[in-house]
């Protein structure tokens, strides 16, 4: 039944990570191939806006419906959308372009409450928390790769048409799957206590609000999931240009920082799951926490070293490598102490509350990501890396008090189930 579990989430969040791999990777490849400017290239990011927005709509997804009926909707919509986005000219249909990857933003950010919701409910105690989590990071990272590595190296023989019917019968499939999946067979009984009253609250969001934030542990969970990767977020996006600028190629970095990191950053989420069924969570953040204070200790002292040399690419490949490590694994703790805390709350507002932790979770991430070259403009690398040092060590800090005296307290001796 675990395994059914898994397979279940893990392809589902493969097929979401499919639209970020599209956009973030093959796009702005292939439409500056075709001639496109790289103000319309950049344009597309604001696409990514209905993640930011869903927890609008998910209390409708929480309280109408099933989980099954909204899945297979919103897959069989993708499959739709990129049936149509086939017989686009990129070339010349830019909007069309926009329009059919803005449909993909918000048919992935539905789908994505659905999925959320009945991973809460399907997943019991830390192990099959820690092993569900592990399969969502990794199976979105692994469709994020497929779209923006994979299809992007044949997309030049297949070409844009044959690689969105492609897509499309993916999506058809996955549909398909959903609609006979077994794990959601006892879906019916889970809503029947609160069907009346949740059609009602639906229609009354400050209701929702209130119980939302009335969840044990809630309001810990917002400062830290707002502020727990800015540190790491401010070096990973900046090391790599110091290394640029300073020891290495585009190509060599392309490599690093591209392949060899992003491998090692799904190795730390895998390895996280391993980890939560043997280990208390509270425990493990502690320690993790600390090895990545220390991980940004050692790559801030990286920044003095200007003179390029072997030794210095491989101690910038072993920090980037760590780095990634580290930033995977804590990714899956995160997101199962996030799914722990959703758990507490009452079932008919639980996607609600996942998508709400999770919509923080990338604001806090993208909102720094955007201010750190700012930042390193104005005051250059070692001092923005001072800051970020700082930020690391006051995540890790919030982290050591939480499980001191805060909501981890517990968890920090619970053993896993």
């Amino acid at each position: 039944m675990m395994n059914d579990k898994l397979v279940f989430l893990g392809l589902l969040y493969f097929i979401q990570g499919i639209p970020y791999g599209l956009q973030s990777s093959l796009l702005p490849v292939y439409l500056r191939g075709a001639g496109h400017s790289l103000t319309r290239i950049s344009f597309t990011k604001i696409l990514y806006f209905p993640w930011v927005l869903k927890v609008l709509w998910a209390p409708l997804v929480d309280r109408t419906g099933t989980k099954r009926c909204w899945l297979v909707g919103t897959v069989a919509g993708l499959a739709l959308t990129c049936l149509v986005s086939a017989t686009i000219s990129p070339n010349v249909q830019y909007m069309a372009v926009a329009g059919s990857l803005l449909a993909m933003n918000v048919l992935a950010s539905v789908q994505d409450i659905a999925v959320d919701g009945a991973a809460v409910r399907l997943l019991k105690g830390q192990g099959e928390l820690g092993l569900g989590n592990t399969v969502q990071v990794v199976g979105y990272k692994a469709g994020s790769v497929f779209a923006g590595g994979g299809l992007l190296a044949v997309i030049d023989v297949a070409g844009w048409g044959w690689m969105f019917a492609l897509l499309a019968c993916v999506y058809g499939g996955v549909a398909l799957f959903v609609w006979g999946a077994p794990v959601l067979d006892g879906e019916s009984v889970w809503g029947q206590g609160e069907g009346r009253r949740g059609s009602k609250d639906v229609m009354q969001p400050w209701k929702v609000w209130r119980k939302l934030l009335s969840v044990p542990g809630t309001p810990w969970m917002m400062c830290y999931v707002l502020t727990y990767k800015l540190g790491e977020q401010g070096a990973i996006t900046m090391f790599p240009l110091f290394l640029l600028d300073h020891h290495m190629t585009a190509r060599e970095l392309g490599v690093w920082n591209g392949v060899v990191a992003m491998a090692f950053s799904i190795c730390g989420s895998s390895i996280g799951g391993f980890l939560l069924s043997q280990y208390s969570i509270g425990m493990l953040m502690r320690r993790v926490f600390m090895m990545r204070t220390v991980s940004m200790v050692f790559q801030s002292s990286l920044l003095v070293v200007l003179e390029p040399s072997p030794l210095m690419k491989g101690m910038a490949v072993l920090s980037l490598s760590l780095q990634h490590f580290i930033a995977g694994l804590i990714t899956t703790l995160t997101f199962t102490t996030m799914m722990n805390c959703t758990q507490r709350a009452e079932e008919s507002i639980q996607a609600t509350h996942y998508s709400f932790l999770a919509t923080l979770e990338v604001l806090g991430k993208l909102s720094f990501s955007a201010l750190a070259g700012g930042m390193v403009d104005t005051v250059g690398f070692p001092i923005a890396f001072i800051l970020f040092l700082f930020l690391t060590s006051s995540s890790a800090l919030h982290v050591w008090r939480a499980t001191e005296t805060g909501v981890l307290k517990e968890q920090l001796k619970e053993q896993p189930k």
